[in-house]
């Protein structure tokens, strides 16, 4: 206490200065808050000594010596304890070796392999696997982005999800070596973002989706173009926008005349579903072809699409009405029900409800809307109509249930020709037509099985049918490495809810909305049992499937971390 403290101690064996003086001084080095200013004169002390704290010893009391506490961490476990981390060789922050690297083979379609990294952190992604050759710096960037937007924009406009869209943009860019690349998806925008390092500016081009169509032959030729790109290492630009262009200037598969005459044939065979006889099949098709051909003038006049629902849905609706004013003794509300098999949306109700379960919800919304907007146009057509009908007397009783006599082979034959014509409406490719068939004609067996059979209510059996439908698309687009629309969608045609959404328009144009809107409210449970059962069966498909990382490695697939309620 007599001397002077010293702030740094130079003695032999010690660190060197300059680690001393960086260190955290010892608690009874530290300065006193009253320390005066510089330039300010110290006041002299009454002993003549360095003002100390006031936690200093006291003067007469002597103390035991001790050791001196050597310097450490806070963090670092006391001498004699072990944590759990480091008995078994793990580490519980970033090991001291690095984070592992990502092996993406090559083995596994581009979707799983881009999906991977989509949900990996941009620091996390492993570098390019494909190295340009030393005297060549690659294909300007600005190419690579317009080249990955213009293939996100078909596969947008044909209606795939917004996580497969994401997926094959990163994995264009990840193929010609943009590493830093974030792509961002909405409902009519596409965006991607390449920033070379941490300390360049970023790049980024964007693209507006104007116009969406429905044409799976061209879908499946993108996804092709695509595993080409991230699958052949000498593929190069100039190939790529070759084929670009090539699958832009295909013509559709099918005529517009075989697109009427497939119309006019699923709305014959949902009737059929729902009790018809041969001659309401017939009536049903007529009504659909008669609406096909208005909405095809309806478009050729630029009208949007939603009054090309209202003209669709006002000829079978007419031809329910006039037979019966005739009284031909047909059921009416068959023929109203098949036509209204035939304008369903399904499949943006799929990719809504897709999108909302992946986390994508400003599109799952704005998907959502649409199908909203095109479900309103089809009650104004079928509202419309039903209301004229009223007034001309017309025996249309809501309560007079559909037929429901279980018939098997007719019922599955159904089933399948109304699969087998949603596949031309969607213009398919043709080898991808019999196993769409096929798996509509299980889903309606299913169902049928679990819903007349077992008596299941209908909602759990559409989600069970549902779901294998979304199993076995998923497999066999893996199989084929192809996109699981064409394999999906026209499989649930045999599970839209046709019967119940005519019961609710024909109730609301009664003005019975008791009756009504629990038809109505059925209608939508069983839309969304199909969108999440097609949704949980292509999950439960990716069980079984061999994704990059492998189930010990925890830098595999990852699940989207979403908020649990907290």
């Amino acid at each position: 206490m007599g001397t002077e403290r010293q702030y740094v101690q130079r003695g032999a064996g010690t660190q060197n200065a300059d680690t001393a003086e960086n260190r955290k001084p010892q608690s009874d080095e530290a300065r006193s808050a009253f320390t005066p200013p510089q330039g300010v004169p110290r006041p002299p002390s009454p002993d003549g000594e360095h003002p100390t704290s006031e936690f200093a010893i006291p003067e007469g009391l002597v103390t035991e010596p001790t050791a001196a506490e050597p310097e450490g961490s806070a963090f670092v476990a006391p001498p004699g304890v072990t944590t759990s981390n480091q008995t078994t060789g793990g580490f519980a922050f970033t090991p001291p070796n690095g984070i592992p690297m990502v092996r993406l083979t090559k083995d596994a379609p581009w979707q799983d392999r881009m999906r991977t990294m989509l949900r990996m952190p941009i620091s996390e992604r492993p570098t390019p696997e494909r190295a340009d050759p030393p005297d060549d710096t690659g294909p300007a960037v600005p190419r690579v982005l317009d080249l990955t937007l213009r293939i996100a924009e078909l596969l947008l406009a044909g209606g795939e999800g917004a996580e497969d869209v994401e997926a094959a943009m990163l994995g264009v860019a990840h193929a010609y070596g943009l590493d830093r690349c974030e792509p961002t998806v909405t409902f009519t925008l596409l965006s991607v973002s390449y920033q070379p390092s941490l300390v360049e500016d970023p790049v980024t081009a964007s693209r507006t989706v104007r116009r969406r169509g429905t044409d799976y032959t061209r879908l499946a030729a993108v996804f092709r173009l695509v595993d080409d790109i991230t699958t052949q290492d000498d593929f190069t630009l100039e190939e790529a926008y070759r084929r670009l262009a090539e699958i832009r200037r295909n013509r559709h598969p099918y005529p517009g005349w075989a697109l009427t005459v497939a119309a006019g044939g699923l709305a014959g065979a949902a009737s059929m579903l729902v009790g018809g006889a041969w001659p309401v099949f017939f009536a049903a098709a007529i009504g659909a072809m008669l609406g096909d051909r208005l909405a095809w003038l309806a478009s050729g006049r630029g009208l949007p699409e939603f009054y090309q629902f209202v003209v669709a849905a006002m000829p079978p609706a007419a031809m329910g009405v006039a037979l019966s004013l005739l009284g031909a003794g047909l059921q009416s509300s068959a023929v109203i029900t098949g036509g209204l098999f035939a304008l369903i949306p399904g499949r943006a109700l799929v990719a809504s409800v897709q999108d909302g379960l992946t986390g994508y919800y400003i599109t799952a919304a704005a998907r959502l809307l649409e199908v909203g907007y095109l479900i309103v146009g089809i009650v104004c057509g079928v509202l419309t109509v039903l209301y004229g009908g009223l007034q001309l007397d017309a025996k249309l009783n809501p309560e007079a249930a559909l037929g429901h006599d279980v018939r098997p082979v007719t019922q599955t034959l159904a089933a399948m020709l109304l699969a087998l014509t949603f596949c031309i409406l969607l213009q398919q490719e043709r080898h991808t037509v019999l196993f769409a068939t096929l798996n509509g004609g299980v889903a309606w067996v299913v169902y049928g099985s679990l819903a007349d059979t077992a008596q299941v209510p209908p909602v759990a059996a559409t989600t069970v049918a549902a779901g294998l439908v979304g199993l076995f698309g998923q497999l066999l687009s893996r199989y084929r490495y192809a996109s699981a629309l064409p394999y999906v969608t026209a499989a649930i045609g045999p599970l839209l809810p046709g019967s119940a959404t005519y019961f609710g328009l024909l109730a609301l144009a009664q003005g019975n909305l008791d009756r009504g809107i629990p038809h109505l409210t059925q209608a939508a449970a069983l839309a969304l049992a199909i969108a999440i059962g097609v949704n949980l069966g292509g999950e439960a498909a990716r069980l079984f499937l061999k994704v990059p990382g492998g189930a010990d490695d925890p830098s595999g697939r990852r699940a989207a971390k979403r908020t649990r309620g907290f």
